[in-house]
């Protein structure tokens, strides 16, 4: 019952953030907006970890299942995409590249900033 609760809180955070995203005069994805809102719930201790844990759990447990629609649409459309394999393959590598450098220099600059905040904290005494 309690994992019943949890998920229908965050699928309703996920309904609220589809409504904002249908309120915007731009697109922007639902899931992003609800990403922004749960932090701002973690943020200002609207929403305490322990409250979503077993749910979220459950869900990064059995993330395969989310999975299983996108694989069987690739493989309805196979035959149109099959001319486009090799195109579609170098971006799938370049964004994984690419990823992976924002994420390592990302990561840098912040251990360089708290690094010097710790610096500064510690001279102030």
């Amino acid at each position: 019952m309690k994992i019943l609760l949890q998920l229908a809180g965050i699928f309703t955070l996920c309904v609220m953030s589809e409504g904002v995203a249908a309120l915007l005069p731009f697109a922007f994805p639902g899931s992003a907006i609800a990403m922004v809102l749960l932090f701002l719930g973690f943020l200002f201790k609207l929403v305490k970890p322990s409250q979503i844990q077993e749910s979220s759990d459950f869900l990064l447990n059995n993330m395969a299942i989310f999975f299983v629609p996108a694989g069987v649409g690739l493989m309805e459309c196979f035959d149109r995409i099959r001319s486009s394999l090799g195109p579609i393959f170098v971006i799938c590598i370049l964004s994984t590249v690419l990823t992976f450098a924002a994420t390592a220099y990302t990561v840098r600059l912040v251990v360089y900033f708290q690094k010097k905040h710790r610096e500064r904290r510690l001279r102030r005494g």
